[in-house]
């Protein structure tokens, strides 16, 4: 691509090599380097000790005791939603999954409420997923400075960003409460070395890293299931008939989050054919040997959950949604066999995949005790694949009461 030569690698061994055995030898790919222009030196921007550093500083917020506190938020803002729905009611649901994971990840990490941010702060997003590609051009470096009207909405997208989350830094430093949650712990962090605290700047970094990386990624994961689900009614079925078993008509909670394995396998599969982190680069910084090709440094390597994931070397019928499949092996065989991560792997991997996981299932328990959706019968499908994959034509969807 360039000048840049880039190895595309589609095995679950070379996969392995590179998030595990010889992670060391690889850094993060040009699209994250270039992601700093938005993310500064967040968690997923950052390399080495210093990212060691943030990680085990942030990782507490991601423990399952915090989890649980979370799970009761997920729930409340799920059910909220669904109240406000009515049948025949005709949605955007790739829009309302956004505003609603928008407003779980604020709460649950921040304490914050944007109920009245939230379109606005979908807007800015949109704008930047949209705009990312135009990151990524060669000399975007300069082309971002000149005065272009996709510079010019890219700046004006990361100000609304930043505005939104500098008020939510600003609040809590004149209350100087601590509330327990992420914002308290970076707020209240000190370095190990100096006994430093962080600047604003760096609280805005990670807290807008874990703010965007928090919604986008779920939101997309719960629109295709939804799309998934109302192409299959038998597994809608097998989801309905879980559900209403375990729930008995009531709201969802943390407890009830290991019986729902159907509930889980959807998610799972939905994953799997529609992984909302479609695709990972590394940069080589030493030279590596894949299968008798070498990687010198400066190589891009790539790789894609979206396509080991629909491989028929390593999965049956693979273009078939079949939750049933997780039946016979557990998502944590498949991430072990590396044929199966959307989520990364090795020290990179997700800090957030468990509040992930106990978000997407509680979020189709909610909804799906008291609704179907329904596909849009001239609504077009296809992929939009940039930060994440996103349907290129939304999802027009009509909730149906069961």
């Amino acid at each position: 691509m360039g000048p840049q030569p880039v190895f595309f690698i589609n095995h679950p061994d070379m996969i392995r090599d590179l998030f595990v055995v010889n992670a060391h030898k690889f850094t993060k790919g040009r699209a994250l380097k270039r992601a700093k222009v938005l993310l500064g030196n967040g968690l997923l921007t950052n390399e080495g000790k210093s990212h060691l550093r943030q990680r085990r500083m942030i990782q507490p917020a991601f423990h399952r005791t915090r989890i649980a506190e979370y799970a009761r938020s997920m729930t409340v803002f799920g059910d909220r939603m669904a109240n406000d729905w009515t049948n025949g009611m005709k949605l955007d649901i790739d829009r309302e999954m956004m505003r609603l994971t928008l407003q779980i990840v604020a709460k649950t990490l921040f304490s914050a409420e944007v109920d009245n941010e939230a379109d606005r702060v979908g807007k800015a997003m949109t704008t930047m997923v949209e705009l990312f590609n135009f990151l990524l051009l060669p000399f975007s470096e300069l082309l971002e400075k000149l005065p272009l009207p996709q510079s010019r909405r890219f700046r004006n997208a990361r100000n609304t960003l930043d505005s939104v989350i500098y008020s939510i830094i600003d609040d809590r430093r004149r209350s100087g409460e601590d509330k327990g949650d992420l914002l308290s712990m970076l707020l209240m962090a000190q370095d190990e070395d100096d006994g430093g605290t962080m600047t604003d700047q760096q609280v805005r970094d990670e807290a807008l890293t874990l703010f965007l990386a928090g919604h986008e990624t779920t939101a997309n994961a719960m629109t295709w299931t939804w799309y998934l689900l109302s192409q299959n009614p038998a597994a809608e079925a097998a989801l309905h008939s879980e559900i209403d078993t375990v729930l008995q008509g009531r709201i969802p909670t943390i407890e009830d989050v290991p019986k729902l394995k159907f509930t889980e396998s959807v998610l799972a599969e939905s994953m799997r054919l529609y992984p909302p982190a479609w695709a990972i680069g590394r940069n080589t910084v030493e030279e590596h040997d894949f299968g008798g090709f070498t990687a010198m440094p400066g190589t891009l390597i790539l790789t894609s959950p979206f396509v080991l994931q629909r491989d028929q070397r390593f999965w049956e019928k693979p273009l078939l949604f079949d939750p049933e499949r997780w039946v016979s092996v557990s998502v944590k065989e498949a991430g072990q066999r590396n044929i199966y991560f959307p989520f990364g792997g090795g020290v990179r991997r997700c800090i957030g995949e468990s509040f992930a996981w106990t978000e997407g299932v509680l979020l189709i328990a909610t909804f799906a005790r008291r609704w179907k959706l329904r596909l849009d019968p001239h609504q077009k499908i296809g992929l939009n694949p940039q930060i994440t994959l996103r349907p290129r034509y939304g999802m027009r969807m009509t909730a149906a009461l069961r």
